[in-house]
């Protein structure tokens, strides 16, 4: 018996550590603290990007220890989560600490009261009045009662020592409840910690660029790349860029198309922050970039005649060189080229059939008067050639009898899309409204409670008005005053 007594005990005072661990303010200060500081980190850092994106910003060893450390991803990381569930736990632990007082406060078995508390409050008006007390006290009482709810009357024997030759006290209060206000305050933060999981375990982030007129039916997520269907199609029927005098985008629009069941359903025009959501997707605006030219405007210069001549072609287009120097067929736009290790960018790439025109002398051997007889040779020379746009004289290092350059071109955008699925968000969205209702029901509603003493003078009534509030002292102080000036006029 001796040893289970033992173990019984100090099973006790185990539990008993972990109980006050769990409602430690210290506990809550730590946890706090963690968590802003890491989102603190998370805003810093950017989140979700390329491993290239972050090799080259914060370097290879910096990449490795982020990245084991779940840095880049961290509002989903096993660590960041945790630290919201022993978040949760905290506030749990907290409220079921201090509940079984609060409810035995709300919930009295019966409603009593200290007179002789009221006796010494602050909150306190005196008048006299020239009534018996019989001809008043009901009509004080339901007065009273009307306005506070609860209310009970009690006799108020003589007392000498006080000059008291007995009366009636009535006692009201309303506002019990409120107290409540702390406990809807932490449902609030545990619906929108519970989201904060929900979202992290469950949701996802992905990527997906669309090209102007193209439709796609899948994303792929920002960490491993993996494609996830959406189970309905997503059209980008036109996207437009404003810029700055500056040359930096102002505004980017794209303008979008759901599609399920081959049928369109809605079309809608999304720009940063303003979002298209459909079955528990969103597509916000995050990027944009050229995916193609619909065509070029070009500025050949023949190196004979230094003639210069625009043309503007479409891809797949041939046309004839001026000057009978060929044909150039534009091919197709690309937005690298490699150039002895170097990628130079966007450009055209087109297939060039250039003639020459070369001047040959004979020489006639006899010992008679030598004729020089020239003949015009036409040679043709077939080449694929690379036209940048960052680089407008690039081709004339190739010395070919003609050279290109892009003086304007027509540009096919592409839209980037980030698709979010949040199964969680609508459990923040009701702890936004717990955390309303519950930090009004905290700061500006109270447990109030009066007390309307009428005692029999040798002249009438000395009648004494006290109250007070567990919240808003000052408040409860105005209401005393408004009560004994009603009750005046009764």
């Amino acid at each position: 018996m001796t040893i289970n007594s033992e173990k019984l005990s100090g099973n006790l005072k185990s539990s008993n550590s972990v109980w006050k661990f769990f409602t430690s303010v210290k506990l809550t200060v730590i946890v706090l603290l963690l968590l802003a500081s890491t989102s603190v980190i998370g805003t810093i850092i950017p989140q979700n990007g390329t491993e290239q994106f972050y090799i080259s910003k914060y370097g290879e060893v910096f990449f490795k220890l982020f990245n084991a450390l779940d840095i880049f991803d961290m509002y989903s990381a096993w660590w960041f989560v945790l630290l919201l569930i022993l978040l949760a736990i905290n506030i749990i632990v907290c409220s079921i600490d201090k509940l079984k007082t609060t409810w035995k406060i709300i919930f009295p078995d019966k409603i009593t009261f200290n007179i002789e508390r009221f006796r010494h409050l602050k909150n306190k008006e005196i008048f006299e009045l020239e009534h018996d007390l019989e001809a008043i006290e009901d009509k004080y009482f339901d007065f009273i009662k009307k306005n506070f709810r609860v209310a009970i009357k009690e006799k108020l024997p003589a007392n000498d020592d006080h000059n008291y030759k007995g009366g009636i006290a009535i006692f009201a209060e309303r506002g019990r409840w409120t107290r409540f206000g702390v406990y809807v305050v932490h449902l609030s933060i545990l619906f929108m910690l519970a989201g904060a999981v929900i979202g992290s375990l469950w949701g996802f982030k992905a990527f997906v660029a669309i090209p102007e007129g193209a439709t796609v039916d899948s994303a792929f997520l920002r960490d491993n790349e993996t494609a996830v269907e959406l189970g309905f199609k997503i059209r980008c029927n036109s996207f437009s860029v404003t810029f700055y005098d500056t040359g930096q985008p102002e505004e980017f629009k794209s303008n979008l198309t759901v599609i399920e069941n081959e049928k369109e359903l809605f079309t809608k025009d999304i720009i940063v922050n303003s979002p298209l959501r459909y079955k528990g997707l969103s597509f916000y605006q995050s990027s944009y970039g050229v995916d193609s030219a619909k065509s070029a405007l070009f500025k050949i210069t023949s190196k004979e005649s230094s003639m210069t001549y625009s043309q503007k072609m479409e891809i797949g287009q041939t046309i004839d060189i001026p000057e009978s120097g060929g044909k150039f067929t534009l091919t197709e736009f690309v937005h690298g080229y490699n150039f002895q290790g170097h990628n130079l960018g966007e450009g055209f790439v087109g297939k060039l059939i250039e003639k020459h025109n070369d001047k040959h002398d004979k020489v006639n051997t006899d010992k008679q008067d030598e004729v020089n007889n020239s003949d015009d040779k036409n040679h043709t020379d077939e080449q694929e050639i690379y036209i940048p746009i960052k680089f407008p004289t690039f081709d004339k290092m190739r010395r070919g009898a003609f050279s290109f350059e892009i003086e304007d071109y027509d540009k096919k955008y592409y839209t980037g899309l980030q698709v979010t699925k949040d199964p969680g968000v609508w459990y923040v969205y009701l702890g936004f409204i717990f955390m309303i209702i519950g930090c009004w029901i905290t700061f500006f509603m109270s447990h109030q409670t009066i007390c309307v003493e009428m005692i029999k003078a040798d002249r009438g009534l000395t009648i004494i008005v006290s109250g007070s509030a567990n919240k808003n002292s000052q408040g409860m102080k105005l209401k005393v005053t408004n009560i004994v000036s009603k009750i005046k006029q009764i």
